[in-house]
């Protein structure tokens, strides 16, 4: 699974903190640059109001545009009560009436799978991923069919709001690192993570800047200084 080239922004967000800047500019001077020419830091967090709700929009939304998605989860919802269903409600609809809403396969029956692990209390709590270091949620939550590393990254980045993360599987991640760096060749995720020490703690502020190298023009190369006389 991979994520769109463009990075979820919506509303005022704050500017890239100071000590954040500095830090990876310090670690990663390259890096330091294409973060000035990017500006203000506008990564917005959207905390989950439950862990089940939270997964099932991911499910819905894995390789799809965002329009296209939003379409498919408004189907699904509609098939709720009140809302976009329950676990109870999901594991009460068969895989048809899912399928009927514009989910794949695939997807119908990871989300049959994750309300069943939901209701048989197999998921952490959104307090308890809180809680726990990005490794564990990763490692609890990809026990889910559907649920991949690249889907709770997005999750810890996008809905926990941890700043240390590196998706290193994403296309978009690949395109903005080949883009900064200037590799001939799209990066392998090995080499996007090597280059990613040097980003610790701030890894997911590095993220958010090579998702928005793909909307800017290429930096100018310098040209090189004409001989004397």
């Amino acid at each position: 699974m991979t994520a769109s080239t463009k990075a979820p922004v919506a509303g005022p967000a704050p500017r890239l903190p100071a000590h954040a800047r500095r830090t990876l500019t310090r670690a990663d001077p390259t890096l330091g640059r294409h973060i000035a020419r990017v500006g203000k830091y506008s990564l917005v967090v959207r905390p989950p109001v439950s862990l089940f709700a939270a997964l099932a929009e991911a499910i819905v939304y894995q390789q799809l545009t965002a329009k296209a998605a939003a379409t498919i989860h408004a189907r699904v919802a509609a098939l709720g009560i009140t809302g976009f269903p329950t676990p109870a409600e999901v594991i009460a609809l068969q895989e048809s009436r899912l399928r009927g809403a514009g989910l794949s396969t695939s997807k119908a029956r990871a989300l049959l799978e994750l309300a069943d692990q939901h209701e048989r209390g197999a998921l952490p709590t959104v307090d308890e991923c809180r809680r726990l270091a990005d490794d564990e949620v990763i490692d609890r939550l990809t026990v889910v069919r559907g649920i991949g590393p690249w889907t709770v990254q997005m999750f810890l980045m996008f809905r926990l709001g941890r700043p240390d993360v590196l998706p290193a599987t994403d296309y978009g991640v690949q395109k903005g690192f080949q883009r900064v760096f200037r590799t001939k060749a799209l990066p392998t995720p090995q080499q996007v993570l090597a280059r990613g020490e040097r980003w610790r703690p701030f890894r997911t502020v590095a993220v958010w800047s090579l998702w928005r190298a793909l909307e800017l023009p290429p930096p100018a190369r310098r040209r090189p200084a004409a001989p004397a006389g």
